[in-house]
């Protein structure tokens, strides 16, 4: 089984519908998924229990609880359980990086996102476990040009000496909407742009984390 933690210092940054994207991004390609809901709001743990069929397991859990919700998760042949971490209890987010293969600390490309990530990526660094920056709500390219706000962020995003995930999710209204109905913008409309991305964010972690890919998207 793998761990992936998805973490966020700023409110707004899109952590949890990151998070409930790539709980169901993994569902779709055939795992057994777990998403550990250890955010106070429970955002996510309500998106889920909103969906109609088949999908991720969701538990709503504390970052103290989180080893031993990984070892149950295992005895349950769990393949993938990713962490909807709280945004600001400094121990809690430290438990779930520790328990976690990787850590996605997701940012958008503005100076209070990036101002507060930078303590958040140290931590990540001071407990030597492997990082991976996610640039979101980015906007659009213009004729192939990235705004000068990306550009910024992204020199910005160097100084934290984590690596920078090479797909950009952009400023898209139906990542938050499509999950009124609990499911993902991969399920609403596979051509869409929004659903590219997502797929390709996923196929790029799971590479990460597995070290390989391990199933195309099936439909749920």
């Amino acid at each position: 089984m793998r761990t992936i933690a998805v973490i966020a210092r700023k409110g707004g940054s899109g952590k949890t519908t990151l998070a409930v994207h790539l709980a169901i991004a993994a569902h779709l390609r055939g795992h057994k998924v777990l998403l550990a809901d250890a955010d106070a709001q429970r955002s996510a743990a309500e998106v889920l229990r909103g969906r109609q069929g088949p999908g991720p397991e969701v538990v709503e859990t504390t970052g103290s609880k989180l080893f031993t919700l990984q070892v149950a998760a295992v005895r349950n042949a769990v393949d993938t359980m990713i962490i909807d971490t709280p945004a600001v209890l400094e121990d809690e987010l430290g438990h779930s990086i520790v328990v976690s293969d990787l850590s996605l600390l997701v940012i958008r490309p503005t100076f209070l996102d990036i101002a507060a990530a930078l303590r958040t990526a140290e931590v990540i660094r001071r407990l030597r476990k492997p990082g991976l920056i996610v640039l979101n709500q980015a906007p659009a390219p213009r004729e192939g040009v990235e705004p000068p706000a990306v550009k910024r962020a992204l020199e910005a995003l160097m100084l934290m000496r984590l690596p920078v995930a090479p797909l950009i999710l952009r400023a898209r209204a139906n990542y938050q909407s499509v999950l009124e109905s609990g499911r993902s913008v991969e399920e609403l409309d596979p051509a869409n742009p929004a659903a590219r991305e997502m797929g390709a964010l996923w196929g790029f972690v799971e590479r990460l984390v597995y070290g390989r890919r391990t199933g195309e998207r099936t439909e749920a």
